[in-house]
């Protein structure tokens, strides 16, 4: 299933790369990357944990790359953009977001989604609207929030890392929470990824659940994005039946509690209109120091 429209044949070639500022990234590029990581930990959190984890600028997954923006006559590293089955960027300003947006459609593959600093995030879409591409969804305003040190509420005594003994039921959680928050099955995508991706989060000690007697979730949120300076809170869901009963902040005072075993700085995005979960995470101690923007394709 795609939500994309085809881009005209013509825009498939790429411009003369003597004037493009724009390359994918080689290994030598690494420490580059590295350095320009390093002026964000907490928006650069996904792309930071991806680096560290196969210590290379170059990604390994299939159809990945990682663009970087030049200047000096292609001397210094200015922005980058992680271009893959999500499109982030780092460092970017709307104008070298403008730059990896033609290296895209040049290039162009299906992407489930753009998330990141609002204004670079918009920029990139903006310059693939003006090609003919349409996305389902643009959430504009997401507030960056982040707590360090203990939380204000007293975290939630069942809350705990998820087991593999779990998987089945963490999975239903999951793609519970996935559906609701985009509004269509994880496993349109392949459920074989999903699973793997669930799967991993588990034995990688990045998930965090309370579960009922007989197994049923009852609360559950993971580390999507995880290095030594910050980590990246996704997923987080309430079964329906517990909701409204004033869990959700000791839970959530939990997963801070929890995510401070692997990082010093526990970060979240959220969708501006979600005043409830907005009110819940300032009532944990979650303070906004900036704003994402995510295209749902």
């Amino acid at each position: 299933m795609s939500r994309l429209s085809r881009v005209a044949p013509w825009l498939a070639s790429p411009r003369d790369a003597r004037h493009d500022p724009v390359r994918v990234l080689v290994h030598s590029d690494t420490d580059a990357l590295r350095a320009l990581i390093a002026r964000d930990r907490v928006a650069n959190v996904f792309v930071d944990s991806l680096v560290n984890q196969h210590r290379s600028a170059v990604p390994v997954a299939p159809g990945a790359y990682m663009l970087g923006y030049f200047m000096d006559d292609g001397v210094r590293l200015a922005a980058a953009c992680w271009v893959g089955s999500n499109v982030v960027p780092i460092e970017a300003t709307p104008e070298h977001a403008g730059y990896f947006a033609r290296w895209m459609v040049a290039h162009w593959q299906p992407h489930a989604s753009i998330f990141g600093p609002a204004d670079a995030t918009l920029a990139i879409m903006t310059e693939l609207q003006s090609t003919g591409i349409k996305a389902q969804e643009i959430r504009t305003n997401q507030p960056l929030l982040t707590i360090s040190g203990e939380p204000m509420v007293a975290p939630h005594p069942a809350l705990a890392v998820s087991d593999s003994e779990q998987f089945g039921e963490i999975l239903v959680a999951a793609a519970a929470m996935f559906e609701e928050e985009v509004g269509y099955s994880p496993f349109l995508g392949g459920e074989a990824n999903y699973r793997r991706r669930v799967a991993w989060l588990i034995s990688n000690g990045y998930s965090f659940s309370h579960a009922e007697p007989l197994g049923e979730v009852i609360f559950k949120a993971d580390l999507g994005a995880v290095t030594q300076y910050a980590t990246q809170v996704q997923g987080v869901w309430m079964n329906p039946r517990y909701r409204g009963l004033g869990l959700s902040a000791s839970y959530m005072a939990g997963v801070v509690t929890l995510a401070q075993r692997h990082a010093p700085v526990t970060s979240l995005y959220v969708n501006d209109y979600n005043t409830t979960a907005r009110a819940l995470y300032e009532r944990v101690g979650f303070e906004q120091v900036g704003t994402f923007a995510t295209v749902l394709f």
